[in-house]
């Protein structure tokens, strides 16, 4: 078990990941390349809140598929369940406790721009 957190410490996760952090990857959807950070796979039965369920807020947008959670105290995004496999979220991968980004390179980008549920 791993263990996510926002910045305040008000939302807490408790996740199993699905890969290996070398196989995260950043997003270029309208909303995600704005928010910038790489995601790591869960599988949605493998991500339990701990503490500060009602501290999370959702934003969708679109075809409503994704499902972006975080924390109304910080603002920090914890976790969204994904377009491309509404059975995954995606865990902010900054917010895995002892992950040091620059540690990780060049993390991949998905083309979210050209998803096929958009045409």
């Amino acid at each position: 078990m791993t263990r996510v957190a926002c910045h305040c410490g008000a939302v807490e996760l408790r996740v199993t990941l699905a890969e290996p952090l070398s196989q995260a990857r950043r997003c270029d959807c309208s909303f995600c390349r704005r928010r910038g950070v790489p995601a790591a796979t869960v599988m949605l039965p493998d991500l339990e809140v701990v503490k500060g369920a009602d501290s999370l807020s959702v934003y969708s947008f679109g075809t409503h598929t994704a499902k972006h959670h975080f924390c109304k105290i910080c603002g920090v995004y914890t976790h969204h369940q994904r377009r491309s496999n509404p059975d995954e979220y995606g865990v902010n991968m900054a917010g895995i406790e002892g992950v040091h980004l620059p540690d990780h390179g060049d993390i991949p980008w998905h083309d979210g721009v050209n998803h096929p549920s958009d045409k």
